[in-house]
């Protein structure tokens, strides 16, 4: 609850309540914080153990903290009902990528057999694919840029 507050605030803390409450009245005072929260506690448990006897028998292992959305997602998720460890390591995002890369600038995708040299842009060009890299045509320094009358 208080896992950020270093030594030197909390000493300061300390010292504030003596001078506000003073050094014969911060002894109760902290006997009836703690009584306080320690009736809280007891209310929220007492109120946890009636909603899930009024939920009944199906949901006896039901966790309030099941109601946040990660931690229900990944609690389903642990569960793999659904086969989706399978799922996912069946799935390799890295072949995946350079497979689409690959295809993207017109080479061939290497497959693990049989490892085959990649084409250049070029030739790939040339066998009715497209170039799709952004290479700069050479111009002339002189010669302005086309200008796109709806791109501004």
């Amino acid at each position: 609850m208080f896992n950020d507050i270093g030594p030197l605030e909390l000493l300061t803390l300390v010292v504030l309540a003596v001078l506000v409450f003073g050094p014969d009245k911060l002894p109760k005072m902290i006997q009836d914080v703690t009584r306080t929260i320690r009736k809280i506690r007891e209310f929220s448990e007492n109120a946890k153990d009636d909603i899930r006897n009024e939920l009944g028998p199906e949901f006896k292992d039901f966790e309030f903290e099941d109601l946040n959305p990660k931690t229900f997602i990944r609690k389903q998720l642990e569960n793999d009902e659904l086969g989706l460890k399978e799922i996912r390591n069946g799935f390799d995002l890295k072949k995946e990528m350079a497979e689409v890369t690959d295809a993207v600038h017109g080479r061939e995708s290497e497959s693990p057999s049989s490892p085959s040299s990649p084409s250049s842009p070029s030739s790939s060009s040339s066998s009715g694919s497209v170039d799709m890299t952004k290479k700069p045509e050479k111009t002339d320094p002189d010669e302005r840029p086309p200008f796109d009358a709806d791109a501004t």
